[in-house]
Order: C-alpha cells, then sequence, then structure tokens
C-alpha cells in the first residue's frame, strides 16, 4: 500500500493498526487484496490498491466521490472483475488478474449490503431474511430466520411487507437477509445514506453492535468522516484510486501522514513554524519540539507547518495591539460556533467554540493554543 510520507512523497506503507479497539481485530487476514487495479475505459478508479482486514474487525473505506472506494467494494464483492492484482478471501484466491482466475459472486462466501435495501417488495420480512438460505433444511431455516429477526429487533415483523417498514427497520431486514447465509465478510455501501441524521447515528450504532455480537468481518463504504470514525475498527481513507493512510480511527485523525488526509478528516489549519533547537516558533508562541510528533533532528533550523483542529485553539478579543489577527469569518451551527482568524503572520487558523461565545467579524483577537496532546506537521508549503 503506498502512502505519503511526512516530506509528501510516497511510500509503501507499514500499516498502522494501533492499539485495537477489539481483541478480535489481532487475529489473521481474513481479506487480502494485492496490488488491484480497476480501468474503466481511459480512468483508473482504482490504482494497484493493496489492504490486508483481519477476521472479525470493521474497516471503513472512506474517501470523497470518485475516489474509488465503491469499486473496491464491487471488485470485492466479485460485482467487478480486476485489471490487475488479486483478492484472496478466508484464505482462497477469488480473482487473480494475470491468472484470468475468477470466483463469482455467489461463491465467494461474502454478504452484501446495498445503499437502496433492495428488498423484495412482494415478499414478507421473514421471506427476505430467508432468500439467500432457501437450500437449507426447512427446519434449520427457519430457525435461523427467526434468530436474526429477534437480533435485529424486529420478530413482531415478521410478516410485513417492505412498503409497511420504516427506512430504519427496511435496513435491519437487509441487514439479517446478508447474515443469514453466515458469510465470512459482510460488505457494506453506504449503508445509512438514505435515513435521516438520527436515524443514522442509531442505525450505525446498531450496525456495529450487531457485527460484533455475531463476530462477522465488516467492511463498510463512506464518504462520512464522523460516520467512519464513530463505528470502525480501522479506517482506510482513499484518495485517486489509492488508499493514502490506514489505521485506527484515533491514529489516522492524530496523526496524518498527508495533507489530504488531515482536510479530509475534519476542519485542519497551518501555523507557520521555524525549528529553533528544543522550540518551534510559530505566530501562536513557541511550541516545545517534544510536542510536534515524529520531529526529526535533521528538521533543526527549517521551516514547517503545524496542523492545528478547532478544538485545539481558544479565541479572544483583544485590544488591537496585543491581538494576534482578526476575526473574519463566523458560522453558528447551534451548540457550537466556528470561528476563522486571520493572524498577522498571514495564516489562517479556525477555531470552534460553545454557542454562548460571541465573537463579531474583524475583532481583533488572540489565539491561544490550547491542546494537550501532540501535533501533527509537515514539510512547510512556501
Amino acid at each position: 500500500m503506498s502512502v505519503r510520507d511526512q516530506h509528501g512523497e510516497r511510500r509503501e506503507a507499514v500499516e498502522d493498526f494501533g492499539e485495537p479497539r477489539d481483541p478480535q481485530t489481532t487475529s489473521e487476514a481474513v481479506l487480502e487484496l494485492e496490488a488491484v487495479t480497476k480501468n474503466f475505459g481511459s480512468e483508473c478508479a482504482v490504482d494497484g490498491l493493496s489492504l490486508s482486514v483481519r477476521e472479525g474487525e470493521l474497516l471503513t473505506l472512506l474517501g470523497p466521490s470518485g475516489c474509488g472506494k465503491t469499486t473496491t467494494l464491487r471488485l470485492i464483492a466479485g460485482l467487478e472483475r480486476p485489471d490487475g492484482g488479486a483478492i484472496q478471501v478466508g484464505g482462497e484466491r477469488v480473482a487473480a488478474a494475470e491468472e484470468r482466475a475468477f470466483v463469482p459472486p455467489e461463491r465467494r462466501d461474502v454478504g452484501v449490503v446495498f445503499q437502496d435495501f433492495a428488498l423484495f417488495p412482494h415478499m414478507t420480512a421473514a421471506e427476505n431474511v430467508a432468500f439467500g438460505i432457501e437450500d437449507w433444511d426447512a427446519d434449520a431455516r427457519e430457525t435461523r430466520v427467526a434468530e436474526l429477526l429477534e437480533m435485529v429487533g424486529l420478530e413482531a415483523h415478521a410478516e410485513s411487507t417492505p412498503d409497511e417498514l420504516s427506512g430504519g427497520q427496511k435496513q435491519r431486514i437487509a441487514l439479517a437477509r446478508s447474515l443469514a447465509p453466515e458469510p465470512e465478510i459482510l460488505l457494506l455501501d453506504e449503508p445509512f445514506s438514505n435515513l435521516d441524521v438520527d436515524l443514522r447515528v442509531e442505525m450505525r450504532e446498531e450496525v456495529r453492535r450487531i457485527l460484533k455480537e455475531t463476530g462477522v468481518t465488516g467492511i463498510s463504504v463512506t464518504h462520512d468522516q464522523e460516520e467512519a470514525m464513530s463505528i470502525s475498527d480501522r479506517v482506510a481513507v482513499m484518495a485517486e484510486g489509492k488508499i493514502e493512510q490506514a489505521g485506527t480511527p484515533e491514529g489516522v485523525f492524530q496523526h496524518p501522514e498527508s495533507r489530504f488526509v488531515a482536510g479530509f478528516l475534519g476542519h485542519a489549519s497551518f501555523v507557520s513554524g521555524y525549528v529553533s533547537g528544543d522550540l518551534v516558533e510559530t505566530p501562536l508562541g513557541p511550541i516545545g519540539r517534544d510536542r510536534i510528533h515524529g520531529l526529526a533532528a535533521e528538521y533543526d533550523r527549517t521551516e514547517i507547518d503545524v496542523l492545528v483542529r478547532p478544538d485545539d485553539l481558544l479565541v479572544r478579543p483583544a485590544e488591537e495591539g496585543a491581538a494576534d489577527g482578526r476575526v473574519t469569518y463566523r458560522r453558528y451551527l447551534g451548540p457550537t460556533v466556528l470561528y476563522r482568524v486571520e493572524l498577522a503572520s498571514g495564516d489562517v487558523i479556525e477555531a470552534m467554540h460553545n454557542h454562548a461565545d460571541r465573537l463579531s467579524l474583524d475583532t481583533p483577537a488572540t489565539v491561544e493554543l490550547a491542546a494537550a496532546h501532540d501535533l501533527a506537521w509537515f514539510p512547510a508549503q512556501r
């Protein structure tokens, strides 16, 4: 897998799995993609992508529209054939472009939950759940359906048709149907995008609970950063058909390896700094070198950009002569207010305050670095 180092150059990555959030994430890989490539005409949708997913973990492919995440999911499911590389599921090679090997979707031991749920409208909830296990013994099939309906909390709706179910209930039935054949891997394609905001939060927590309860390995696709961060054991951030960085949500957010990752995972501001001995001099005052993550000795006497997030900063009104800059933007978000401040140095930072704090536009202000954690950095872009 290729990522960018602190110099902005691509290198082969040693994946940072970080501290696992679930004991199952320490087990062996159940899915492996090796230099997988997929082209659509002259467009390269997936570009030499390599990735391993451990048994029982929930990994999310996160990235903007057109980055290749859904195509990657379809390649894993067998709905697309790779033009290069190989895919292995549960130790079995299911696709290898050079060997012209290809196992069809129905033989891959992989379940899929689609964005629109794709329930059969003429079938009851129970019949939808049973669809993928029609070849099972009748008693075993009935028992399995009853278990899954109970697991998703819809045993009372077994005889309901999809048009009698809410959006959240439809999603639960779609999930139960995909789990019925006991797949080794469950793929979720933007599974919460058709739900309203409150239900989306409830359902992503519910889906994580069910996957952990069943021990099924899950791979989800989304462009929603909050969703990816809240449910995943690991996140793989994608751009232009490649994985920019993979690791725990905390690790990827706190220590992004490229400016793209830093910006895509939330508001990112960069403060110019000059490395001088044990300090980094910035417009916000000196920062101890030990607070700058991974800043090697070779960067002494060089310029860097220090990454700060809105919750790392405090903005206060100030007298003109004592101000660090001026408030140039204010966005009310309900519980919080996002402020943008242009510093005298030319740097522009963003800070998040409680909704009760009020700073008017063009107010002279001081900016205080309030973060207690170490800070990421990048070579200066000048």
